[in-house]
């Protein structure tokens, strides 16, 4: 009885979040959004100021049939961060709590910044709510790239944000995905964050140590974003290398990679993975090529994986 009144209390969140949303957006025509009338009690993080300036994205009219998105900005840390949460229509039609990934970028700064159908890409293929943080000092967001250091907080805070204010999310299923940089991160959350249930770490930066030896060209990026080198300062690129702490990470794990990959070392995936299939549950996708990122090919075996 008790977790019937919780879900019912959760589902009336769902609508009231919404129409939030589509109150401060103007909705695409084209879209058939559902029809809603809820109260907003309860509202309490939203009304406190910690997410606004919702904006609805313009998809294109494939994946307008599949989902729906916006941008928006939340606080973390004192920063405005940039956001972006994309919801299956589905979800909105059935007003049924919903499973969720949260998808960690790769890059630095404004290079391999989010793109205004990235997320809804992922939703309309995984058919989970998407969320996404341009991180501090990229894609518009307040504050500087430390690249894994207190941005790692914007990652954080968008759970809190999933729990408490975007409440139609499953908490119960929640799963972070991270390529590349956004692969290191998620290994990073993981280690802190219990609520977090599985993770996918997709050309993932496993051992800083090695990519500051085994890439030049990346060198300036990491003292910059970091402030050192792995000489001056271990600790700051141990606490970024999950290679360091595996048997920190207790829930199941996917990884994806190429043997080819110039931007990631595959070695260093590959060690990680036999670390970790010994203390948790472990997958390894392994493609022949060079390819960095998830594939077309991958997002089968990644839903079979997620249900």
């Amino acid at each position: 009885m008790t977790k019937t009144r919780s879900n019912n209390k959760k589902l009336s969140m769902i609508l009231a979040v919404l129409l939030v949303l589509f109150s401060f957006t103007a909705c695409n025509e084209e879209i058939t959004q559902p029809n809603v009338s809820v109260d907003i009690y309860n509202m309490a993080d939203y009304e406190s100021g910690e997410v606004f300036d919702f904006e609805k994205v313009n998809l294109s009219e494939d994946l307008s049939q599949k989902c729906c998105s916006y941008k928006f900005t939340y606080m973390s840390d004192g920063y405005k961060i940039k956001g972006y949460i994309s919801i299956p229509n589905s979800s909105i039609e059935s007003q049924e709590l919903t499973k969720c990934v949260l998808y960690n970028r790769g890059g630095n700064r404004d290079f391999g910044k989010l793109q205004d159908d990235t997320t809804a890409y992922i939703c309309a293929l995984c058919n989970r709510i998407v969320i996404a943080s341009q991180y501090r000092g990229g894609g518009g967001s307040e504050g500087q790239d430390q690249f894994g250091g207190d941005d790692l907080n914007d990652v954080i805070k968008l759970i809190d944000l999933c729990e408490n204010t975007f409440s139609f999310i499953d908490m119960d299923d929640f799963c972070v995905v991270g390529v590349s940089r956004g692969g290191m991160m998620t290994y990073m959350a993981a280690r802190q964050d219990n609520r977090i249930k599985k993770i996918i770490a997709a050309s993932a930066v496993t051992d800083l140590f090695e990519e500051y030896e085994r890439r030049k060209d990346m060198n300036d990026v990491l003292i910059e974003t970091i402030g050192c080198t792995p000489q001056e300062n271990p600790a700051e690129y141990e606490k970024r290398s999950a290679i360091y702490w595996y048997d920190e990470i207790k829930i199941p794990v996917m990884i994806i990679h190429s043997e080819n990959d110039k931007q990631a070392s595959y070695q260093a995936a590959k060690k990680m993975y036999e670390k970790l299939k010994d203390v948790t549950d472990c997958t390894f996708i392994s493609h022949d090529d060079d390819f960095h990122g998830i594939q077309s090919a991958d997002y089968q075996a990644i839903r079979d994986w997620l249900n």
